[in-house]
């Protein structure tokens, strides 16, 4: 069974800095990632607010990330960590499903100490026609699919930054591209609200739901209703764009393996303390599946250095 120093669950930006902050801290670091290394960051357009860095893609920027990291020492595996328990020399096992050409680690592993770093994903409606027409129109994703409704009439859903950052790339594809939230303010950052109801070709409908999406075969229409009046209106659509905020990945915080389980709090983000501790067995949490006021690169990059800096004082302190 391979062991490492430390495991890192996910390859967003938390991950990613802590996997370069653990190789330079000499650790032996694997670092276990399900889908694409970048996370959240590959639908970013432009990474305009990471200080001293111009804009750029998130793509070009965890391409840079990865580097760094695997300069540093660290190691990237594709997989599916499936399960995790405390083993009898203070460190833990992992069992997870390899994606990769090669059986690494042939699906077990362990480590000394753990970061969760899985981050979230992006949050349904729950109204009808979103299941049944999703990948036909309606997307979570406008990097990704925005260019297939060039000149189409766009939906966005949502009120905070993503959903307004997205609205703006969106309207670079089409002129016809309404934002619809149903509060009465946006979520968003001022800066970044400011933005987008600044924007000429971006409608801006508040105060208004959408609670169903029709269609035979693709997206067709949407049916949208007033949260003041509650009046109802069916409207045109080619697509409907929906950010409406995370749900964390914590699943592997509540593996029944643990006798020391993290603390989530009411939204199932993972609590932990100032220096990203989540347990004081030796697992950490960082990025966007942790308890957090504000949820940006920026800070998921620093929660992950934190995180590492951490990781490597608790296997110091026990002579590992």
């Amino acid at each position: 069974m391979r062991t490492v120093d430390l495991l890192i669950v996910g390859a967003g930006p938390a991950g990613l800095s802590a996997a370069q902050y653990g190789g330079r801290a000499a650790l032996r670091v694997l670092v276990i990632e399900m889908a694409s290394v970048g996370g959240e960051m590959l639908n970013i357009d432009r990474l305009e607010n990471y200080p001293g860095h111009g804009p750029d893609s998130g793509a070009a920027f965890a391409r840079a990330m990865r580097a760094q990291a695997e300069e540093a020492g660290a190691e990237f595996i594709a997989g599916n960590v499936q399960s995790i328990a405390e083993n009898d020399t203070g460190g833990f096992t992992f069992g997870f499903d390899d994606y990769g050409e090669t059986a690494a680690g042939a699906g077990r592993l362990q480590a000394g100490a753990v970061i969760i770093a899985a981050g979230a994903d992006r949050k349904r409606l729950g109204i009808p026609g979103e299941a049944e027409l999703y990948g036909c129109g309606v997307s979570y994703c406008a990097a990704c699919d925005g260019p297939f409704f060039k000149n189409k009439k766009i939906f966005v859903v949502g009120g905070g930054d993503a959903a307004c950052d997205e609205a703006r790339f969106l309207s670079r594809i089409s002129p016809n591209v309404q934002l619809v939230h149903r509060r009465g303010v946006f979520r968003a950052q001022n800066t970044v609200a400011a933005r987008v109801m600044n924007d000429p070709i971006v409608k801006v409908r508040l105060d208004t739901a959408v609670i169903e999406i029709k269609g035979a075969q693709k997206v067709e229409s949407v049916v949208l209703q007033d949260v003041k009046s509650g009046k109802t209106s069916e409207e045109s659509a080619d697509a409907v764009f929906i950010f409406a905020g995370i749900v964390p990945r914590s699943e592997l915080a509540a593996f029944s393996g643990l006798k020391t389980r993290p603390v989530l709090d009411a939204a199932g983000f993972i609590v932990t303390d100032q220096c990203m501790a989540a347990t004081e067995t030796g697992i950490f949490a960082a990025g966007d599946v942790r308890s957090s006021p504000f949820r940006q690169v920026v800070t998921a990059a620093g929660d992950g250095a934190i995180a590492a800096h951490s990781a490597a004082k608790y296997l110091e302190d026990r002579g590992r």
